[in-house]
């Protein structure tokens, strides 16, 4: 089973949730730790800390969802390790970006298709990048992909604090 958050134009209601999302098994509320903002032509970006990302997304969408099943099964059953102090942050502040948690039964054709929209191209230039990051559901915290922000685009985002995308 593929977990897909989203937050913009993939959301119920929006443009492309029709198009590329029919057929979800699941929709839920959802929340992750990040940072909305937009570029200049309206499109939103979610960035997320980097010591959230527990796995990047490849070409292999059946390999993706193995690495998801793989690291749910660790967080379920953490193996004991030393304890350690959480990376510092620089910046603005993390957030609560507020979105919905997808699930599909056919990563094969739907992973390739979002991809595609998302122009997510592991190894080359892309506007995002797809990660596997802790999601919070209903008082649950489940290893999700989703599309965030590359790192090399920052300087041409605008916040999205009052943005008509919702939270």
């Amino acid at each position: 089973m593929l977990r897909l958050f989203v937050y913009g134009t993939l959301k119920r209601g929006f443009w492309n949730h029709d198009r590329f999302c029919r057929g979800v098994l699941t929709v839920e509320d959802a929340v992750v730790r990040g940072r909305l903002f937009e570029t200049s032509s309206g499109i939103p970006v979610l960035k997320v800390p980097e010591e959230d990302i527990l796995a990047v997304g490849t070409t292999n969408p059946l390999a993706d969802v193995a690495t998801q099943s793989h690291v749910t099964t660790r967080m379920s059953n953490p193996e004991p390790t030393p304890d350690r102090l959480p990376k510092k942050s620089t910046g603005t502040p993390w957030g609560p970006v507020y979105g919905e948690l997808l699930a599909f039964d056919d990563p094969e054709t739907r992973l390739p298709a979002i991809d595609r929209l998302e122009g997510f191209h592991p190894g080359g230039p892309c506007l995002y990048r797809r990660v596997l990051v802790p999601v919070r559901i209903n008082g649950t915290v489940l290893p999700t992909w989703l599309n965030a922000g590359d790192c090399h685009i920052s300087g041409r985002l605008t916040s999205l604090c009052g943005s008509r995308w919702p939270r």
